[in-house]
């Protein structure tokens, strides 16, 4: 058994590779580099399932970051629970032939209760006077303890939100490093999120965006070489490459005004009422699953959608199933951007009647994706000021609300989730585990097998 490392470095595509990746330019010679055809809808939980179950979203059921669950009448995103995945997993088959097989998780999603030996991921306490502090979650529990004794906490602040960094990159795989010391895997599995935040902030042709490639460019030139020197083998792939957008598109806001969303108002602000809506939609970077309670609703909601100026695509259930993605989880309707447009998920009219965790970072609580969780509010007067007297005020018992995310979806310059037109702008592989220039993303659990066994 060949061991291996597979790191997904999110955004990573061929478009961003050049002058600003000078240590992957020179360890991809002699290496085959290509890309991986897209998962619809390409958005980390769905394309991380898929290559791991060698199944598209219509068979493992996770139809995006998050969904409806009807049965509770609620949108719920970023599940952490692998119980969710309807298929088994590439360690579960690699089992059948091995038993002794291992395989390490290192912040992979759905990383919570599988059957993988070692798992770290991201799992912040919430404490009951109202903060949150950084901390992650491990299997075995004793796993967490080690690793944040040697490195630290894990700088949950780093991994997402508006101070996101290249600090959460570089612990993630600091740990990995341990892990594969100290435990051995035959299979490790790294997830490096660098990309994803600034790429989605400014795009990819952006100088800041340079900046950031530059960054995970030198981390990888430490990390890779040891791994190498190990033994271990070494695959780089992204999930999706980021796309630059220009027009943000408030779906909820045109099934408002047709009269299909209800909402309750709580202390003067509104709150999507999911259960009681006649229709509304999750909003997912490009795509977004629109819920209908009454079927006879769907063809004039068909209707509605098409003449939306951003909306490319309107899929029912039956076109779904051309893209793999028909699943009883998934919405009555999927719409999909056009490539200059990504979907919010504001259902309110007026911005005096914005719930309080709008202007938060609250990925739990926000009915939809939100990427203005990246951004300080540039309208709010000495943002940084505010920010560290709430920090200061919650350090010593006082209840604040961090409310600093702008309600502008102006300022996001690069998504995903739709298929591109380019390849360039696909996911890419960079390895020896395949000699093709491209696969299909349910090829890689076989490709990495038929790799490792060799």
């Amino acid at each position: 058994m060949k061991k291996t490392v597979v790191i997904n470095a999110v955004g990573l595509s061929g478009r961003i590779l050049g002058e600003n990746t000078p240590f992957l330019n020179e360890w991809s010679r002699g290496r085959t580099t290509g890309f991986i055809e897209t998962v619809l809808p390409a958005v980390t939980c769905s394309v991380q399932s898929t290559y791991l179950t060698g199944e598209y979203p219509q068979k493992h059921g996770i139809v995006g970051n998050g969904w409806y669950f009807k049965d509770e009448c609620e949108v719920k995103l970023w599940r952490q629970s692998n119980k969710l995945v309807q298929a088994p997993k590439i360690w579960d088959e690699a089992r059948e032939k091995d038993p002794s097989f291992t395989v390490a998780n290192m912040f992979w999603w759905y990383n919570m209760y599988s059957t993988a030996d070692y798992s770290v991921t991201p799992r912040p306490q919430y404490l009951a006077d109202g903060r949150k502090q950084s901390d992650c979650y491990s299997h075995p529990a004793s796993l967490r303890d080690e690793l944040q004794s040697r490195l630290g906490t894990f700088p949950l602040f780093h991994f997402w939100g508006p101070t996101a960094s290249i600090k959460s990159s570089k612990w993630i795989a600091e740990a990995t490093k341990y892990v594969v010391e100290e435990k051995d895997p035959d299979l490790t599995l790294v997830y490096l999120p660098h990309l994803d935040y600034c790429l989605q902030k400014f795009g990819n042709s952006d100088q800041r965006s340079f900046r950031e490639i530059r960054e995970l460019d030198s981390l990888l030139s430490d990390f890779i070489p040891w791994l190498e020197s190990k033994g271990r083998s070494v695959q780089i792939i992204s999930e999706y490459g980021i796309t630059n957008v220009s027009r943000p598109v408030d779906v909820n806001r045109v099934l408002r005004k047709a009269g299909y969303i209800s909402v309750r108002e709580e202390r003067g602000t509104e709150l999507l009422d999911a259960g009681a809506s006649r229709a509304f939609a999750l909003a997912d970077h490009q795509i977004a699953h629109v819920y209908i309670k009454d079927p006879s609703d769907l063809g004039a909601i068909r209707t509605i959608l098409e003449g939306v100026e951003g909306v490319e695509q309107v899929l029912d259930k039956k076109q779904q199933s051309a893209f793999h993605l028909d699943h009883d989880r998934s919405g009555d309707l999927v719409i999909v951007a056009d490539k200059d447009s990504w979907f919010t998920y504001y259902y309110w009219l007026d911005d005096k009647k914005a719930p309080d965790f709008a202007r938060t970072v609250d990925i739990h609580k926000k009915p939809g994706y939100d990427p203005a969780e990246m951004f300080m509010d540039p309208e709010k007067a000495l943002v940084m000021p505010r920010v560290l007297l709430k920090v200061l005020g919650k350090k010593i018992g006082f209840r604040t609300l961090m409310n600093v995310i702008p309600l502008n979806p102006s300022m996001i310059r690069g998504s995903h989730g739709r298929i591109p037109e380019d390849n360039l702008d696909k996911a890419i592989f960079i390895g020896d585990m395949t000699k093709s220039d491209s696969f299909a993303p349910d090829q890689f659990k076989d490709i990495l097998l038929s790799y490792m066994r060799s």
